[in-house]
């Protein structure tokens, strides 16, 4: 099973680091917390459970998946900088 997790490792990593810039971004809009601590172990045990049963089917696919879901990222990265450009202009301002 270890080798067949290798293709998704960056995926995995960088999805993590995603999920905690999308949930400060949460936070920093005025969400409520605990709402969204529930909603984000809930879409965690969702995806944990897909990945779980659809490994053996997406093992085939690695390499498209790991492209969209970087693409995904890195587009969601992009969209939390700059949604936090006009915070840091006003801060420096």
């Amino acid at each position: 099973m270890q080798n067949e997790l290798k293709p998704f490792l960056g995926l995995i990593i960088f999805g993590n680091i995603e999920n905690l810039i999308l949930a400060a971004q949460g936070v920093g809009a005025g969400v409520n917390p605990l709402g969204l601590a529930i909603l984000s172990f809930i879409a965690v045990l969702c995806w944990l459970l897909i990945g779980t049963l659809g490994t053996r089917v997406a093992i085939k696919y690695a390499r498209h998946i790991n492209f969209i879901g970087g693409l995904a990222i890195f587009i969601l990265g992009i969209q939390a900088m700059l949604g936090s450009l006009p915070g840091i202009i006003k801060f420096f301002s």
